[in-house]
This record gives structure tokens, sequence and C-alpha cells, in this order.
């Protein structure tokens, strides 16, 4: 079994903001898949199946700043080895849409992605960066995470969720390394 986690906020102010993109790409998978969600301990779960692997899909309940607690959680409750989860989280550092793989690495500043690396006590986990730009002006970097989408970027949307979502089935499917090769810079 693999833990998918996507990383958002939860409440009707947060739905459409930029920083709620792990959110968008776990929904998009459960739909794909018909899965309905559930709300269960520390978030939001459904699981569905990719050819031969399932996978466990959260929306943590926890903010972001929280989400480590629900990853733990999760992770314990179904006895889910950290290599097989990734998490999904939007990217300042990358234009609208593109998407990074990586095995590990630091938080670059993402409050969601330090606490996980907190309570894990590690940062060797799988992460899908997805990019939301940062066509924003010298300290307006929270009003921009946590502002909507432009009309142009939601128009890209769906087949950029749709790449994100293979991404994810294929890390799942194929492990990290060959999956980065296919879809990194994609």
């Amino acid at each position: 079994m693999h833990l998918i986690v996507g990383l958002g906020n939860i409440g009707d102010e947060y739905a459409k903001t930029r920083h709620n993109i792990g959110f968008r790409i776990v929904d998009k998978i459960a739909a794909d898949a018909n899965a309905t969600w559930e709300d269960r301990r520390y978030g939001f779960v459904t699981t569905v199946r990719c050819k031969n692997q399932q996978l466990l899909l959260l929306k943590p309940s926890t903010y972001m700043n929280l989400s480590g607690n629900a990853v733990r959680y999760w992770l314990r409750e179904r006895k889910i080895a950290v290599e097989n989860m990734l998490v999904a989280v939007d990217d300042l550092s990358l234009p609208f849409g593109a998407i990074r793989l990586k095995p590990s690495g630091s938080e670059a500043g993402h409050n969601g992605l330090r606490h996980i690396s907190q309570v894990l006590g590690s940062q060797q986990y799988a992460r899908l960066r997805f990019g939301i730009g940062n066509d924003f002006p010298r300290g307006g970097q929270v009003d921009f995470v946590l502002g909507e989408f432009t009309s142009e970027d939601l128009s890209l949307m769906p087949e950029r969720l749709a790449v994100a979502a293979d991404a994810v089935k294929g890390f799942a499917l194929q492990g990290i390394d060959r999956t980065m090769c296919l879809y990194n810079n994609k």
C-alpha cells in the first residue's frame, strides 16, 4: 500500500487557493476512480486501486502547519513504510503546472513539509512539487499563495492535474527514480 498525501488547508475560504493544489491532485485521482472520501481521524481518506497497487489518499484536516500529525497517524495506522509515501505540494519556484518529483530534500520554506519532516524526524520521503508560479510583488508571497488561480491557470488546470495524477500512479507502479525520468520537466 502507498500513502499519497495532498497538502492543503481545510475550509471553504481555502478551497480554491494555490496552497491547496495538493488537495486538487488527490481529488483528481479519487474522481478518476469514482472513490468517495471519508472524514476520518486527522483527515479525509479514500482508497483506490492502481493496477496491482493500493493507494491510500489523504487530505489532512490538521491545517498545513500541522500536516505531520496526520501523516504519522496514517503511516502507523496502515503500517505503510515511509518509502511508499508521496506528498503532493505547491511550489513557488516552479512555473504554473510544472511538476518536479524528488525522493527527498529540504522543505524549501514549505510549512507543511517542514512539519512532516519534524514529526518523522527525517526529510527522506518522496514529494511531488506542483508549480504555482511566483508572479507577486516583494512581500506578497502569503497573499499570492493564499490567493486563487488566474483564469489562464484554471484553463490549463485539468491537463496539468491529469499529468500530476499520472505521475503519482507512476510512483506507485514504477518507483520514484523511473517516474522522475518520465515526468520531471514534462
